[in-house]
Protein backbone atom coordinates (compact mmCIF):
# COMPACT_ATOMS: atom_id res chain seq x y z
CA UNK A 1 0.00 0.00 0.00
CA UNK A 2 1.56 3.30 -1.08
CA UNK A 3 2.27 5.91 1.84
CA UNK A 4 -0.09 8.72 2.39
CA UNK A 5 3.27 11.04 2.88
CA UNK A 6 4.14 13.43 -0.06
CA UNK A 7 8.11 13.36 -1.36
CA UNK A 8 10.03 14.78 -3.84
CA UNK A 9 11.35 12.01 -6.19
CA UNK A 10 14.24 12.69 -8.92
CA UNK A 11 14.51 9.98 -11.17
CA UNK A 12 17.55 10.14 -14.13
CA UNK A 13 17.52 8.34 -17.71
CA UNK A 14 19.03 9.29 -20.74
CA UNK A 15 15.72 9.54 -22.56
CA UNK A 16 12.25 10.80 -21.30
CA UNK A 17 8.91 9.62 -22.16
CA UNK A 18 10.37 7.18 -24.82
CA UNK A 19 11.43 4.05 -25.53
CA UNK A 20 10.57 1.00 -22.77
CA UNK A 21 12.82 2.11 -19.89
CA UNK A 22 11.34 6.25 -20.75
CA UNK A 23 8.02 5.16 -20.06
CA UNK A 24 8.95 3.31 -17.25
CA UNK A 25 10.40 6.53 -15.71
CA UNK A 26 7.50 8.38 -17.15
CA UNK A 27 4.94 6.08 -15.38
CA UNK A 28 6.49 5.91 -11.94
CA UNK A 29 6.41 9.93 -12.05
CA UNK A 30 2.83 9.95 -12.85
CA UNK A 31 1.83 7.94 -10.62
CA UNK A 32 3.80 9.91 -8.00
CA UNK A 33 2.33 13.23 -8.83
CA UNK A 34 -1.18 11.16 -8.87
CA UNK A 35 -0.54 10.53 -5.24
CA UNK A 36 0.97 14.57 -3.97
CA UNK A 37 4.47 14.00 -4.83
CA UNK A 38 6.74 16.13 -6.47
CA UNK A 39 8.49 14.70 -9.80
CA UNK A 40 11.41 15.50 -11.73
CA UNK A 41 12.98 13.12 -14.74
CA UNK A 42 16.84 14.33 -15.73
CA UNK A 43 17.82 13.21 -18.79
CA UNK A 44 20.06 13.54 -21.61
CA UNK A 45 18.31 13.72 -25.07
CA UNK A 46 15.07 12.49 -26.78
CA UNK A 47 12.90 14.92 -24.75
CA UNK A 48 8.92 14.46 -25.15
CA UNK A 49 5.86 15.61 -23.06
CA UNK A 50 5.86 14.85 -19.40
CA UNK A 51 3.93 15.25 -16.74
CA UNK A 52 7.11 15.88 -14.52
CA UNK A 53 9.36 18.57 -14.21
CA UNK A 54 12.14 17.92 -16.78
CA UNK A 55 16.06 18.66 -16.49
CA UNK A 56 17.73 18.80 -19.39
CA UNK A 57 21.93 17.12 -18.70
CA UNK A 58 23.83 18.97 -20.68
CA UNK A 59 24.01 19.84 -24.92
CA UNK A 60 24.44 18.41 -28.08
CA UNK A 61 27.95 19.34 -28.14
CA UNK A 62 28.68 17.76 -24.44
CA UNK A 63 27.31 14.33 -25.96
CA UNK A 64 29.25 14.51 -28.97
CA UNK A 65 32.48 15.00 -26.94
CA UNK A 66 31.28 12.09 -24.90
CA UNK A 67 31.11 10.03 -27.77
CA UNK A 68 34.58 10.91 -29.31
CA UNK A 69 35.91 10.07 -25.60
CA UNK A 70 34.47 6.92 -25.67
CA UNK A 71 34.79 5.90 -29.59
CA UNK A 72 39.09 7.05 -29.03
CA UNK A 73 39.99 6.24 -25.16
CA UNK A 74 36.70 3.81 -23.97
CA UNK A 75 35.86 6.48 -21.64
CA UNK A 76 32.29 5.71 -21.10
CA UNK A 77 30.57 7.76 -18.74
CA UNK A 78 33.88 9.66 -17.70
CA UNK A 79 33.27 13.10 -20.59
CA UNK A 80 30.50 15.30 -19.69
CA UNK A 81 32.22 16.70 -16.49
CA UNK A 82 30.75 20.75 -16.58
CA UNK A 83 27.32 19.39 -17.53
CA UNK A 84 27.38 17.22 -14.53
CA UNK A 85 28.72 19.53 -12.24
CA UNK A 86 25.67 21.94 -13.46
CA UNK A 87 23.52 19.18 -13.10
CA UNK A 88 24.44 18.57 -9.46
CA UNK A 89 23.90 22.46 -8.94
CA UNK A 90 20.52 21.80 -10.23
CA UNK A 91 19.76 18.83 -7.57
CA UNK A 92 20.81 20.91 -4.35
CA UNK A 93 18.44 23.31 -5.67
CA UNK A 94 15.89 20.74 -5.73
CA UNK A 95 16.73 18.85 -2.30
CA UNK A 96 15.19 15.70 -3.85
CA UNK A 97 14.04 12.69 -0.95
CA UNK A 98 15.01 9.93 -3.40
CA UNK A 99 17.15 9.61 -6.89
CA UNK A 100 16.31 7.15 -8.29
CA UNK A 101 18.52 6.05 -11.36
CA UNK A 102 17.60 4.04 -14.66
CA UNK A 103 20.10 3.86 -17.43
CA UNK A 104 23.52 6.01 -16.36
CA UNK A 105 25.06 5.00 -19.86
CA UNK A 106 24.29 7.21 -22.54
CA UNK A 107 26.98 9.81 -23.26
CA UNK A 108 25.59 12.50 -21.03
CA UNK A 109 26.52 12.08 -17.42
CA UNK A 110 30.30 11.21 -15.53
CA UNK A 111 29.63 8.46 -13.42
CA UNK A 112 32.91 9.75 -10.96
CA UNK A 113 31.68 13.36 -10.63
CA UNK A 114 28.21 12.22 -9.96
CA UNK A 115 28.70 9.29 -7.66
CA UNK A 116 31.03 11.22 -5.64
CA UNK A 117 28.42 13.54 -4.72
CA UNK A 118 25.70 11.17 -3.92
CA UNK A 119 28.78 9.61 -1.70
CA UNK A 120 28.77 12.82 -0.26
CA UNK A 121 25.06 13.91 -0.25
CA UNK A 122 23.66 10.56 1.28
CA UNK A 123 20.52 11.00 -0.41
CA UNK A 124 18.48 7.80 -0.64
CA UNK A 125 19.16 5.98 -4.26
CA UNK A 126 17.13 3.40 -5.76
CA UNK A 127 18.70 1.68 -8.98
CA UNK A 128 16.93 0.18 -11.65
CA UNK A 129 19.40 -1.70 -13.67
CA UNK A 130 18.21 -2.70 -17.39
CA UNK A 131 21.67 -4.22 -18.49
CA UNK A 132 24.73 -5.21 -17.00
CA UNK A 133 26.53 -2.04 -17.95
CA UNK A 134 26.89 -0.93 -14.20
CA UNK A 135 28.83 -4.40 -13.31
CA UNK A 136 31.09 -4.60 -16.37
CA UNK A 137 33.77 -2.93 -17.52
CA UNK A 138 32.56 -2.42 -21.19
CA UNK A 139 29.65 -3.86 -22.37
CA UNK A 140 25.65 -4.03 -21.76
CA UNK A 141 24.91 -7.46 -21.82
CA UNK A 142 27.98 -10.62 -22.02
CA UNK A 143 25.83 -13.15 -22.66
CA UNK A 144 26.37 -14.05 -26.05
CA UNK A 145 30.13 -13.54 -25.67
CA UNK A 146 29.69 -16.37 -22.91
CA UNK A 147 32.23 -13.67 -21.21
CA UNK A 148 32.66 -14.08 -16.89
CA UNK A 149 35.26 -12.12 -16.66
CA UNK A 150 32.76 -9.85 -14.57
CA UNK A 151 32.68 -12.02 -12.14
CA UNK A 152 36.12 -10.92 -10.80
CA UNK A 153 37.89 -8.27 -12.85
CA UNK A 154 37.46 -7.28 -16.35
CA UNK A 155 40.11 -7.17 -19.12
CA UNK A 156 41.18 -7.45 -22.91
CA UNK A 157 37.20 -6.97 -23.29
CA UNK A 158 35.63 -9.42 -26.47
CA UNK A 159 33.49 -6.55 -26.88
CA UNK A 160 34.59 -3.23 -27.11
CA UNK A 161 33.53 -2.76 -30.32
CA UNK A 162 30.21 -3.29 -29.46
CA UNK A 163 27.57 -0.59 -27.70
CA UNK A 164 29.06 1.56 -26.30
CA UNK A 165 31.93 1.01 -29.03
CA UNK A 166 35.56 1.93 -28.38
CA UNK A 167 37.44 1.49 -32.14
CA UNK A 168 41.07 2.13 -30.71
CA UNK A 169 41.66 1.44 -26.82
CA UNK A 170 40.63 -1.46 -24.27
CA UNK A 171 40.22 0.51 -21.15
CA UNK A 172 37.92 -2.43 -19.66
CA UNK A 173 39.92 -2.96 -16.49
CA UNK A 174 40.07 0.62 -15.53
CA UNK A 175 36.98 1.23 -16.07
CA UNK A 176 35.49 -2.09 -13.74
CA UNK A 177 37.97 -0.89 -10.95
CA UNK A 178 36.50 2.57 -11.19
CA UNK A 179 32.75 1.48 -11.14
CA UNK A 180 33.41 -1.20 -8.62
CA UNK A 181 34.91 1.73 -6.24
CA UNK A 182 32.50 4.60 -7.10
CA UNK A 183 29.13 2.24 -7.57
CA UNK A 184 30.05 0.51 -3.59
CA UNK A 185 30.76 4.02 -2.18
CA UNK A 186 26.98 5.10 -1.59
CA UNK A 187 25.70 4.44 2.14
CA UNK A 188 21.68 3.79 1.40
CA UNK A 189 20.63 2.28 -2.18
CA UNK A 190 18.63 -0.77 -3.44
CA UNK A 191 19.65 -2.35 -6.11
CA UNK A 192 16.48 -3.16 -8.43
CA UNK A 193 16.79 -5.71 -11.49
CA UNK A 194 13.73 -5.75 -13.15
CA UNK A 195 14.60 -9.96 -13.90
CA UNK A 196 15.40 -12.98 -11.71
CA UNK A 197 18.18 -13.67 -14.33
CA UNK A 198 19.58 -10.04 -13.27
CA UNK A 199 18.85 -10.45 -10.12
CA UNK A 200 21.28 -13.85 -10.07
CA UNK A 201 23.60 -12.30 -12.22
CA UNK A 202 24.09 -9.17 -9.49
CA UNK A 203 24.35 -11.80 -6.75
CA UNK A 204 28.19 -12.88 -8.33
CA UNK A 205 28.68 -9.09 -8.72
CA UNK A 206 30.45 -6.49 -6.70
CA UNK A 207 26.75 -4.46 -6.20
CA UNK A 208 25.95 -7.86 -4.00
CA UNK A 209 26.63 -5.49 -1.09
CA UNK A 210 23.84 -3.85 -1.13
CA UNK A 211 19.71 -5.11 -0.87
CA UNK A 212 18.88 -6.24 -3.87
CA UNK A 213 14.99 -6.06 -5.08
CA UNK A 214 13.40 -7.28 -8.24
CA UNK A 215 10.70 -5.16 -9.39
CA UNK A 216 9.18 -6.80 -12.98
CA UNK A 217 8.69 -3.81 -15.69
CA UNK A 218 5.35 -2.54 -15.78
CA UNK A 219 2.91 -2.06 -18.25
CA UNK A 220 0.16 0.19 -19.47
CA UNK A 221 -2.82 -2.64 -19.67
CA UNK A 222 -5.37 0.51 -20.64
CA UNK A 223 -3.30 1.00 -24.03
CA UNK A 224 -1.61 -2.17 -24.69
CA UNK A 225 -4.72 -4.38 -25.12
CA UNK A 226 -6.49 -5.87 -28.30
CA UNK A 227 -7.77 -3.30 -30.56
CA UNK A 228 -8.75 -3.58 -34.39
CA UNK A 229 -6.16 -5.00 -36.27
CA UNK A 230 -8.29 -3.97 -39.73
CA UNK A 231 -6.63 -1.13 -40.26
CA UNK A 232 -2.71 -2.16 -40.03
CA UNK A 233 -3.88 -4.98 -42.09
CA UNK A 234 -5.45 -3.10 -44.64
CA UNK A 235 -2.23 -0.48 -45.27
CA UNK A 236 -0.19 -3.46 -45.20
CA UNK A 237 -2.22 -5.37 -47.95
CA UNK A 238 -1.56 -8.20 -45.65
CA UNK A 239 -5.71 -8.72 -44.49
CA UNK A 240 -5.37 -12.54 -45.08
CA UNK A 241 -2.13 -13.50 -44.23
CA UNK A 242 -0.60 -15.12 -40.80
CA UNK A 243 1.06 -12.44 -39.05
CA UNK A 244 4.66 -13.17 -37.38
CA UNK A 245 5.91 -9.86 -35.70
CA UNK A 246 8.86 -8.57 -34.41
CA UNK A 247 9.81 -5.02 -32.94
CA UNK A 248 12.87 -3.78 -31.57
CA UNK A 249 14.16 -0.15 -30.95
CA UNK A 250 16.84 -1.07 -33.36
CA UNK A 251 17.72 -3.96 -35.03
CA UNK A 252 21.26 -4.76 -34.00
CA UNK A 253 22.45 -8.22 -34.82
CA UNK A 254 21.97 -9.42 -31.02
CA UNK A 255 18.09 -8.80 -31.82
CA UNK A 256 17.70 -11.60 -34.24
CA UNK A 257 17.04 -9.44 -37.51
CA UNK A 258 18.99 -12.25 -39.37
CA UNK A 259 17.45 -15.05 -37.72
CA UNK A 260 14.53 -13.46 -39.36
CA UNK A 261 15.77 -13.44 -42.86
CA UNK A 262 16.48 -16.85 -42.59
CA UNK A 263 13.25 -17.87 -41.13
CA UNK A 264 11.73 -16.38 -43.82
CA UNK A 265 12.48 -18.75 -46.22
CA UNK A 266 10.92 -21.39 -44.89
CA UNK A 267 7.74 -20.08 -44.54
CA UNK A 268 5.07 -20.46 -47.51
CA UNK A 269 2.50 -17.83 -48.87
CA UNK A 270 -0.01 -17.74 -46.51
CA UNK A 271 2.44 -16.02 -43.64
CA UNK A 272 4.24 -13.08 -43.74
CA UNK A 273 6.63 -11.54 -41.12
CA UNK A 274 6.63 -7.76 -39.97
CA UNK A 275 9.47 -6.25 -38.76
CA UNK A 276 8.50 -2.40 -36.42
CA UNK A 277 12.11 -0.24 -35.58
CA UNK A 278 14.03 -1.09 -38.74
CA UNK A 279 16.32 1.46 -40.57
CA UNK A 280 15.31 2.79 -43.97
CA UNK A 281 18.56 0.82 -45.39
CA UNK A 282 17.78 -2.42 -43.65
CA UNK A 283 14.08 -2.29 -45.27
CA UNK A 284 15.76 -2.39 -48.70
CA UNK A 285 17.47 -5.67 -47.94
CA UNK A 286 14.19 -7.59 -46.71
CA UNK A 287 12.74 -10.12 -48.42
CA UNK A 288 9.60 -10.16 -50.48
CA UNK A 289 7.82 -11.70 -47.57
CA UNK A 290 8.79 -9.42 -44.88
CA UNK A 291 7.77 -5.78 -44.30
CA UNK A 292 9.73 -3.21 -42.74
CA UNK A 293 8.32 -0.74 -40.32
CA UNK A 294 10.21 2.16 -38.86
CA UNK A 295 10.38 2.77 -35.44
CA UNK A 296 7.54 4.42 -33.77
CA UNK A 297 6.70 6.06 -30.27
CA UNK A 298 2.52 6.29 -31.13
CA UNK A 299 1.78 3.25 -29.09
CA UNK A 300 -1.92 3.21 -30.59
CA UNK A 301 -0.08 2.00 -33.62
CA UNK A 302 1.90 -0.59 -31.65
CA UNK A 303 -1.39 -1.80 -29.75
CA UNK A 304 -2.56 -1.88 -33.31
CA UNK A 305 0.38 -4.11 -34.71
CA UNK A 306 0.55 -6.56 -31.96
CA UNK A 307 -2.99 -7.53 -32.07
CA UNK A 308 -3.00 -7.60 -35.84
CA UNK A 309 -0.47 -9.99 -35.37
CA UNK A 310 -0.67 -14.17 -34.64
CA UNK A 311 2.56 -14.60 -32.79
CA UNK A 312 5.28 -12.34 -31.60
CA UNK A 313 8.71 -13.64 -32.37
CA UNK A 314 11.74 -12.42 -30.19
CA UNK A 315 14.69 -14.25 -31.64
CA UNK A 316 17.08 -12.22 -28.81
CA UNK A 317 20.18 -13.75 -28.40
CA UNK A 318 20.69 -11.11 -25.36
CA UNK A 319 18.29 -9.22 -23.26
CA UNK A 320 17.17 -8.52 -19.83
CA UNK A 321 12.93 -8.61 -19.09
CA UNK A 322 11.92 -7.39 -22.76
CA UNK A 323 9.08 -4.96 -22.15
CA UNK A 324 7.83 -5.91 -26.33
CA UNK A 325 6.83 -9.71 -24.72
CA UNK A 326 4.70 -7.96 -22.37
CA UNK A 327 2.65 -5.51 -24.93
CA UNK A 328 2.45 -8.72 -27.34
CA UNK A 329 0.80 -10.68 -24.33
CA UNK A 330 -1.25 -7.70 -23.42
CA UNK A 331 -2.96 -7.56 -26.57
CA UNK A 332 -3.75 -11.45 -26.75
CA UNK A 333 -0.77 -12.37 -28.90
CA UNK A 334 1.57 -15.78 -27.96
CA UNK A 335 5.32 -15.22 -27.59
CA UNK A 336 8.13 -17.11 -29.02
CA UNK A 337 11.21 -16.16 -27.74
CA UNK A 338 15.18 -18.02 -27.68
CA UNK A 339 16.11 -18.83 -24.13
CA UNK A 340 17.85 -15.70 -23.38
CA UNK A 341 18.43 -13.74 -20.18
CA UNK A 342 15.17 -12.63 -18.55
CA UNK A 343 13.09 -12.90 -21.92
CA UNK A 344 11.99 -16.27 -21.36
CA UNK A 345 10.74 -15.34 -17.70
CA UNK A 346 7.56 -13.15 -18.75
CA UNK A 347 6.48 -16.32 -21.31
CA UNK A 348 4.04 -19.19 -19.67
CA UNK A 349 3.53 -22.57 -20.94
CA UNK A 350 0.35 -21.30 -21.43
CA UNK A 351 0.89 -18.14 -23.53
CA UNK A 352 4.41 -18.49 -25.64
CA UNK A 353 6.85 -21.14 -26.44
CA UNK A 354 10.81 -20.85 -25.64
CA UNK A 355 13.81 -22.28 -28.17
CA UNK A 356 17.13 -22.26 -27.90
CA UNK A 357 18.95 -19.69 -29.50
CA UNK A 358 19.59 -19.91 -33.34
CA UNK A 359 17.31 -22.68 -33.50
CA UNK A 360 15.07 -21.80 -37.20
CA UNK A 361 13.66 -25.12 -37.69
CA UNK A 362 12.58 -24.71 -33.95
CA UNK A 363 11.25 -21.94 -34.15
CA UNK A 364 8.81 -22.80 -37.46
CA UNK A 365 8.02 -25.82 -36.24
CA UNK A 366 6.57 -23.62 -33.31
CA UNK A 367 5.25 -20.78 -35.59
CA UNK A 368 3.47 -24.21 -37.28
CA UNK A 369 2.18 -25.40 -34.01
CA UNK A 370 0.53 -21.96 -33.28
CA UNK A 371 -1.05 -21.51 -36.89
CA UNK A 372 -2.76 -24.49 -36.38
CA UNK A 373 -3.91 -24.24 -33.16
CA UNK A 374 -4.70 -20.84 -33.76
CA UNK A 375 -4.30 -17.70 -31.97
CA UNK A 376 -7.43 -17.55 -30.13
CA UNK A 377 -6.26 -20.58 -27.82
CA UNK A 378 -3.78 -18.53 -26.42
CA UNK A 379 -5.23 -14.93 -26.12
CA UNK A 380 -7.51 -14.94 -22.79
CA UNK A 381 -4.23 -16.44 -20.49
CA UNK A 382 -1.99 -13.84 -22.45
CA UNK A 383 -3.98 -11.25 -21.21
CA UNK A 384 -4.64 -12.76 -18.09
CA UNK A 385 -0.83 -13.43 -17.17
CA UNK A 386 0.11 -9.07 -17.79
CA UNK A 387 -2.70 -8.08 -16.03
CA UNK A 388 -2.05 -10.15 -13.09
CA UNK A 389 1.72 -9.70 -13.09
CA UNK A 390 3.08 -6.88 -15.15
CA UNK A 391 0.05 -3.85 -14.87
CA UNK A 392 1.94 -0.93 -14.79
CA UNK A 393 -0.14 0.52 -11.36
CA UNK A 394 0.69 -2.74 -9.92
CA UNK A 395 4.31 -2.60 -10.41
CA UNK A 396 5.08 1.01 -10.06
CA UNK A 397 3.46 1.50 -6.24
CA UNK A 398 6.25 -1.09 -5.37
CA UNK A 399 8.60 1.82 -6.40
CA UNK A 400 6.59 4.47 -4.19
CA UNK A 401 6.26 1.89 -1.43
CA UNK A 402 10.17 1.58 -1.65
CA UNK A 403 10.81 4.93 -1.69
CA UNK A 404 8.96 5.21 1.84
CA UNK A 405 10.90 2.72 3.24
CA UNK A 406 14.49 4.15 2.31
CA UNK A 407 13.00 7.56 3.60
CA UNK A 408 11.04 6.90 6.29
Amino acid sequence: MISQKKIKILQINTVVNSGSIGRIAEGIGQLAIHNGSESYIAYGRNERPSQSKLIKIGSVLDVSVHVLQTRFFDRHGLGSSRSTQRFIKQIEEIKPDIIHLHNIHGYYLNINIFFKYLEKADIPVVWTLHDCWPITGHCTNFESANCQKWKMLCSDCPQTKSYPASLFVDRSEKNYLLKKEIFTSIRRMVIVPVSEWLRRILSESFLSQYPIQIINTGIDTNMFKPVSADRFREKYKIKEKFIILGVASAWIPSKGFLDFIKLSKKLDSSSVIVLIGVTNSQIKTLPSNMIGILRTENVRELAEAYSAANVFLNPTYEDNFPTTNLEALACGVPVVTYKTGGSVESVSSETGFTVEKGDIVGLFKIINIIQKNEKVQYSEKCIERVKKLYDKNDRYSDYLNLYHKLIY
